[in-house]
């Protein structure tokens, strides 16, 4: 088992990047949360050995991935009211209609345009976190990115 200062560690370090990735999978702040919540759990409970933090924030992101999968299986199979997450979490207008823009886009292509714009990984870093080939996560940043400039400007120009 981790040392408490290692977990802390990891929850400073990394905690705001799986807050976001978890909360533009999910789209509900609580279940964003609770996702977050599990994979530092996991994090703790397994206490996996990294070779080095490049390692262990793909095993967190990996993680939150799966946590994230399982809640919108959950979701299918039981309906629950949705949450408006997006009042008062923008700063901007501006921002406000980039990020509604992107919520609305399939969960696929959310995930690998946050993981490349707003997390900085490269292509075949996120084919290999996904588990898809690196032409597939090419394809799904191009068809999310037509996707979502076509929602952009449709909606908020």
């Amino acid at each position: 088992m981790l040392k408490d200062g290692g977990a802390r560690e990891a929850v400073e370090k990394y905690g705001d990047m799986l807050y976001r990735i978890c909360l533009l999978m999910l789209r509900n702040t609580a279940d964003a949360e609770d996702a977050v919540q599990e994979t530092f759990i996991r994090y703790v409970t397994v206490s996996p050995e990294f070779a080095d933090s490049e390692h262990e924030k793909a095993w967190l992101i990996t993680v939150a991935d799966n946590k994230c999968r399982d809640i919108l299986r959950y979701r299918k199979r039981h309906y629950t009211e949705s949450e408006e997450l997006l009042d008062g979490y923008a700063v901007t207008k501006e921002d406000s209609g980039i990020l509604e823009a992107l919520m609305e886009l399939p969960e696929k292509y959310r995930i690998v345009l946050a993981l490349f714009y707003i997390e900085g990984y490269k292509v075949d870093e996120i084919a290999e976190l996904l588990g898809i080939g690196a032409s597939a996560a090419k394809m799904r940043l191009s068809r999310g990115r037509r996707m979502l400039e076509e929602k952009y400007r449709k909606e908020y120009m």
